[in-house]
C-alpha cells in the first residue's frame, strides 16, 4: 500500500494529511487557539474527592476541572497497567493478553478507596489523557508516560511488554529479553513500539535514557511550581507524527514550510537518518491539498450524507450520546439477485464506514445500520469487512456482532473532539437541531401569546412583528389572521416583517410604549 503524509502550514493553522493509496484517510488540525493537550503533564490540585463515584477533580489551570478516576491513580500492584503504545496519543498495544481491533485492552487490578489516597488541597502530578468534549473538562491520569520514537517509558509500571502490531511470538519474545537486559531494577516499565522491531539493544538503551533523564526533569520541576501548573508539554503535532508515524512503512513526507522541513530532516538526523530521502519541501505555486485534489473531501467532511462508488450513500448523525451511521442503496439497484445487491453496497459501506470515522476523527458509541441481509453468512462478512479496515485506524476500535435488530455496534477511542466538533458550532436560529418551526406553527404560536395577554385583561393595542417568510406566509394563507384576532382580544393589531428576526421567531411590542412583551407571553 502506498502512504504519504502531506503537511500544510501557516502562522495560525497546521494541518496534516495521512493518505493511503491516494485516498485521504486522516486528518489532523492544530491551531494556537485550539492546541492539543493529550499528554501534556501538569502539577494540578485537587479540587474534590467524590467517593460515590471513585473519581476526583483536579485543577490543572483549564477552564474546566479535570477528571481523575481512582483506577487511573499510582498505587500498589499499578505495575500491572500498561499505557498504549503506537499512536500520536499512545495507543494501547500492550502484551499477549491484549485484546481488540487495532489495539489492547489495559489491565486493572482494584484500586483502593480514592478517600484513602486522595484529599481536598492536595498536588498531584497528572497527565491529560482526553482532551475536553463538549460539556466535559480533560481527563487525566497519575500514571504517567513518556512516549519515545521506539519506546513509551512508564516510571510507575515495572513490566516490559511489546506492541501487538509485532506478530511473531518468537521477535515478541525476543525484544522483551532484550529489554530486560538494558532496563535498570526499580526503575519503571517500558514498551516497545512497532517501529522499534529492528533496532539494536544499544539503541534501545540510549533511548530509554534520554526518556528517564526527561523524567527526572520534570519530577524536579514540580518541587518548585505551585499547582496548577503546566510542568511538562508534549512535543508538536508534526513533531510528534514523525516520530510515531514516520517509518519504512511511508513512501513519502511532504510539507509546504520551510521552517517545519527543517525541523524534521533535524529531528530524523538524531533517530532515523535513513528516512531523510524521504522528506520532500513543496514549493509549488498551487496549495499543496489543492494539488492533492483533497480539499473537496476536507470540506466534505462536515456533510451528513457521505458517497459510496456504486451509487448507494451514508447517512452520518452525531449526537451527544452516540453516533449512528445509516446505510442506504440509492440509485444502486442491482441487475436481478436483490441479496447480491445489498451485499455489494453494504461491503462498499463498511470500508467507508471505517475512512469516515478516521478521517472525522469520531470516537465514542458507533451504530451502524446496514441494509438488511438474509443470509447469516452475509452477515458475518460485512462484519468480518469493516473489522479488517478498522484495523487500520490507529485509535482502538471494537465492533461486536451484528444484533437482532441487524445494527453493528461499535465503539472507537476518543481523546478529543471530532473535526465536526471542534470547527463547527451550533447554529444560532436553530440552536443545533437543524430544524425551526414551520410558519404555520409560528403563526400559532402567536396567536397562543397573543390569547394570553387578553385573558390578563390587558387592551393595549400592540405591534407583531414577524420574520418575512412567515409575513409572507400570513398574507398568501391568513389574510384576515389580524381582523379576526383583533375581533377575539378585544384590541388592535398591526403585523410587520422584520427581516432581522429568526425564521420562526415573533415579537409583542406595545404600541406607542415600544415595550416588548415577547418573553411574558410567548411560552410555546
Amino acid at each position: 500500500m502506498k502512504r504519504e503524509i502531506l503537511i500544510n502550514a501557516s502562522p495560525r493553522e497546521t494541518r496534516v494529511a495521512i493518505l493511503e493509496d491516494d485516498q485521504l484517510v486522516e486528518l489532523m488540525i492544530d491551531r494556537p487557539d485550539n492546541r492539543r493537550m493529550v499528554g501534556d503533564i501538569y502539577l494540578g490540585k485537587v479540587e474534590a474527592v467524590l467517593p460515590g463515584i471513585q473519581a476526583a477533580f483536579v485543577d490543572i489551570g483549564t477552564e474546566k476541572s479535570a477528571f481523575l478516576h481512582a483506577s487511573d491513580l499510582v498505587f500498589p500492584e499499578s505495575e500491572s497497567d500498561e499505557r498504549d503504545d503506537d499512536a500520536e496519543d499512545d495507543e494501547t498495544e500492550d502484551d499477549d493478553e491484549a485484546n481488540g481491533n487495532g489495539g489492547g485492552r489495559r489491565r486493572r487490578v482494584k484500586a483502593p478507596p480514592i478517600q484513602d489516597l486522595l484529599k481536598r488541597g492536595q498536588d498531584v502530578v497528572v497527565q491529560v489523557s482526553k482532551e475536553p468534549i463538549s460539556t466535559k473538562g480533560p481527563r487525566v491520569t497519575a500514571q504517567v508516560s513518556l512516549a519515545g520514537r521506539f519506546l513509551v517509558y512508564m516510571p510507575f509500571a515495572s513490566r516490559v511488554g511489546v506492541s501487538r502490531k509485532i506478530g511473531e511470538r518468537a521477535e515478541r519474545q525476543r525484544l522483551r529479553e532484550q529489554m530486560q537486559g538494558v532496563l535498570p531494577a526499580d526503575s519503571g516499565g517500558v514498551i516497545v513500539r512497532t517501529v522499534g522491531e529492528d533496532v539494536t539493544q544499544e539503541t534501545f538503551k540510549r533511548e530509554l535514557n534520554t526518556l528517564m533523564t526527561q523524567w527526572k526533569r520534570i519530577k524536579r520541576k514540580t518541587t518548585f511550581l505551585r499547582a496548577p501548573a503546566l510542568v511538562h508539554r508534549e512535543t508538536s503535532l508534526t513533531r510528534g507524527l514523525t516520530r510515531d508515524l514516520f517509518s519504512t512503512k511511508v513512501d513519502s513526507l511532504v510539507v509546504d514550510s520551510k521552517q517545519i522541513y527543517n525541523e524534521i530532516t533535524e529531528y530524523l538526523k538524531g533517530i532515523a537518518p535513513e528516512l531523510i530521502d524521504r522528506v520532500k519541501q513543496y514549493d509549488d505555486q498551487v496549495p499543496i491539498f489543492d494539488k492533492a485534489e483533497i480539499e473537496p473531501e476536507i470540506r466534505d467532511l462536515f456533510k451528513r450524507r457521505c458517497d459510496l462508488p456504486s451509487g448507494g450513500y451514508l447517512i452520518i448523525e452525531q449526537t451527544e450520546a452516540l453516533v449512528s451511521v445509516d446505510v442506504n442503496s440509492g440509485r444502486y439497484t442491482g441487475k436481478k439477485d436483490p441479496e447480491k445487491t445489498i451485499f455489494k453496497t453494504n461491503t462498499e459501506a463498511a470500508r467507508e464506514v471505517a475512512r469516515q470515522l478516521r478521517l472525522r476523527d469520531i470516537g465514542g458509541i458507533i451504530v451502524c445500520d446496514f441494509i438488511d441481509m438474509e443470509t447469516k453468512a452475509n452477515r458475518d462478512k460485512i462484519l468480518q469487512e469493516l473489522r479488517t479496515h478498522l484495523t487500520r485506524d490507529r485509535a482502538r476500535t471494537k465492533a461486536f456482532a451484528v444484533s437482532e435488530l441487524g445494527l453493528i455496534e461499535m465503539t472507537r477511542q476518543r481523546v478529543r473532539a471530532s473535526h465536526y466538533q471542534n470547527m463547527t458550532e451550533a447554529c444560532p436560529t436553530c440552536g443545533g437541531t437543524g430544524r425551526v418551526f414551520t410558519p404555520e406553527s409560528t403563526v400559532r404560536r402567536l396567536e397562543r401569546s397573543i390569547k394570553r395577554i387578553a385573558v390578563e385583561g390587558k387592551k393595549d393595542n400592540l405591534v407583531v412583528r414577524l420574520h418575512p417568510d412567515t409575513a409572507m406566509y400570513v398574507l398568501e394563507h391568513e389574510r384576515d389572521l389580524a381582523r379576526k384576532l383583533e375581533k377575539a382580544v378585544g384590541f388592535g393589531l398591526e403585523l410587520r416583517d422584520d427581516p432581522l428576526l429568526k425564521p420562526d421567531e415573533f415579537k409583542l411590542v406595545v404600541k406607542g410604549a415600544e415595550r416588548d412583551v415577547t418573553q411574558q407571553y410567548a411560552v410555546a
